[in-house]
């Protein structure tokens, strides 16, 4: 290697070692990836991993030692069990480009030795630091990408570049900050901010990885907003020792089995999911014009990686000007022959997977102006295309069934879709809160006040569930004046936190209802209408009472017989107890 180290360097370089933390699918628990970190810092005499960069670009030295610790990883690299079917993500430093002695190709001759495929390497690139005009983080990414690297961004979020980063450069994976993800299941701000990243990168055909994860709940918001992979404390702590290295985190398997849900809708995405056997980057351009040729109904052929996952599509109209002419063919051919490349003629394609929901693809669509179609992928790998049509076909299909259920009042589903939900949870090993609301004193005040206000109030009732119960919840209306809501939940920890929000909607509408009494009921406090049996009597002003059930994962005898006879019992416990609320708990 001609880059000249000096002594000194090379002794620390001695000292350093490589440690690899695990990067996992985000639904299926095995591992996609690891991170090369460096330790043993302090050991050779520095305060910190990032003291050894900033000592070496003083230096001039910064160029001749990476690219020998680059070489001191992928070599340890190659001694992870399965490492064929790994990538490695390298921290690449943004002053790298501006050292005298940088020069190009030395990776891939590093590649070479150690029989290493070019695309099984992943640099990642930090915005987490000011870039200098002199080291713009948009320079190295250009250069790395144009010799055909995968590239990562580190620490999206917090940096100076952000989403101009992702317009300029189009990276094809990012990794969310630790600070978006630490505690999300607490900050309905860090939700938002986090699916809109999401979001926004799936429509760019950009892979996310969720780092940092440290708690189960963590895990499952990010699984659920739509993030590929994860890394962090949860899974496992960096290690210099390779064989502590899983291909598969059991730990991990548990959590997303338990979590498994939406089976029906997984069902209806496999139904209306094409099979169009996809292509590879590497398939000739030759095999690609045929294909096109005998598959005269396909216009879009998925194209994948080495993994099987998604990269984008190919569609007809891109080269169909070259396919019906002979001599369009041959420059096609004679083009890829020059080393054109079959990347440059793909068309980014929103893609998710088959357990996401119905709802998350209807939204991913619609978000995408100018896409043909959602790719699906089950468990992170290829699973089949669902085209335009067959996505409006369901949305139609939904809105039918929805308006069917929905009730003309407060635009909430009904019985049919309860009913389904408990179904599932009988059905699933999970935990989950349900829970039957019931308004107190309803009819007497329809009696005084009247259907209209009567309906006001129901009303009122429903836009409280709607804005103060988090989007997980199942709302819906079961007729007159009772409601019903219901949400999974993954520890007691979680479980407190949703039951809070339940106690918060029985005092929210307890305290805004009082503004349909007059100034005189609200002084007294109650209001006279006769009873069922035509008896005059005093009632309370409106409160509403909450029936909880806690249905435990190991919870064998659940039916909806059961379930229904417990609300039965329960409401009038829940009328009577101060919090206006009863819980049960079936175990």
């Amino acid at each position: 290697m001609k880059n000249k180290l000096s002594d000194k360097w090379l002794e620390r370089l001695e000292i350093l070692d490589i440690a690899f933390q695990p990067i996992l699918h985000m639904h299926n628990g095995k591992i996609f990836a690891v991170e090369a970190l460096l330790r043993n810092t302090k050991e050779a005499g520095f305060d910190s991993i990032f003291s050894v960069f900033d000592e070496a670009y003083e230096e001039n030295m910064l160029y001749a030692f990476d690219i020998r610790l680059r070489k001191k990883a992928i070599k340890k690299f190659t001694t992870i069990a399965g490492y064929e079917n790994l990538k490695l993500f390298y921290n690449l430093d943004n002053r790298l480009l501006h050292m005298p002695d940088f020069s190009d190709g030395n990776t891939s001759k590093i590649l070479q030795k150690y029989n290493v495929p070019k695309d099984s390497i992943c640099f990642e690139i930090s915005e987490r630091h000011e870039i200098s005009k002199e080291c713009n983080i948009e320079e190295i990414i250009s250069h790395y990408q144009n010799d055909d690297f995968c590239i990562a961004i580190d620490d999206f979020g917090v940096g100076y570049s952000g989403y101009k980063l992702l317009y300029d450069s189009t990276p094809n994976i990012i990794k969310i900050d630790r600070f978006f993800l630490q505690d999300i299941q607490l900050h309905n701000k860090k939700k938002i901010m986090v699916k809109s990243i999401v979001n926004l990168a799936i429509q760019l055909g950009i892979k996310v990885v969720a780092e940092g994860v440290e708690t189960e709940e963590e895990f499952l918001i990010c699984k659920d907003i739509g993030c590929n992979f994860v890394q962090g404390y949860l899974i496992q702590k960096a290690t210099k020792n390779v064989e502590k290295l899983q291909t598969s985190y059991s730990n991990i398997v548990t959590l997303i089995e338990k979590n498994r849900r939406k089976k029906s809708q997984s069902s209806i995405i496999q139904d209306n999911a094409l099979t169009i056997k996809p292509l590879t980057l590497s398939t000739p351009m030759s095999e690609v014009i045929e294909y096109f040729n005998t598959n005269k109904d396909i216009e879009n052929i998925p194209i994948l990686d080495k993994y099987n996952q998604p990269i984008g599509i190919l569609q007809e109209k891109q080269i169909k000007n070259y396919i019906y002419s002979p001599y369009g063919r041959s420059l096609l051919l004679k083009k890829q022959n020059n080393k054109s490349k079959l990347k440059d003629l793909l068309t980014p394609c929103p893609h998710t997977d088959i357990h996401s929901g119905i709802t998350n693809i209807i939204e991913l669509f619609s978000n995408t102006p100018d896409s043909v179609g959602v790719i699906v992928t089950k468990e992170n790998v290829y699973y089949g295309f669902l085209t335009s049509r067959a996505i409006i076909e369901i949305m139609h299909d939904k809105n039918i069934l929805f308006a069917r259920e929905q009730n003309p009042l407060t635009k909430l589903p009904g019985n049919v879709v309860i009913e389904e939900y408990i179904n599932s949870v009988i059905s699933n090993s999970a935990n989950y809160i349900l829970c039957y609301f019931d308004l107190d004193n309803f009819k007497a005040f329809n009696d005084v006040y009247g259907f209209r206000n009567g309906d006001r109030v129901i009303q009122l009732f429903a836009d409280i569930m709607k804005k103060n119960l988090e989007h997980d919840f199942l709302k819906a209306h079961i007729g007159g004046d009772d409601f019903f809501c219901a949400v999974e939940v993954d520890d007691s920890s979680n479980q407190d936190i949703k039951l809070i929000y339940i106690y918060n909607i029985i005092s929210k509408f307890t305290h805004d209802v009082k503004e349909f009494y007059s100034q005189e009921d609200k002084i007294n406090g109650y209001i006279s209408s006769k009873d069922r049996d035509g008896n005059q009597k005093k009632f309370q002003l409106l409160t509403v009472s909450a029936s909880i059930i806690i249905i435990r994962e190991s919870c064998r005898y659940k039916s909806l017989n059961t379930i229904h006879s417990i609300f039965s019992l329960q409401k009038k416990v829940a009328k009577q107890e101060s919090k206006h609320a009863s819980i049960s708990s079936l175990l």
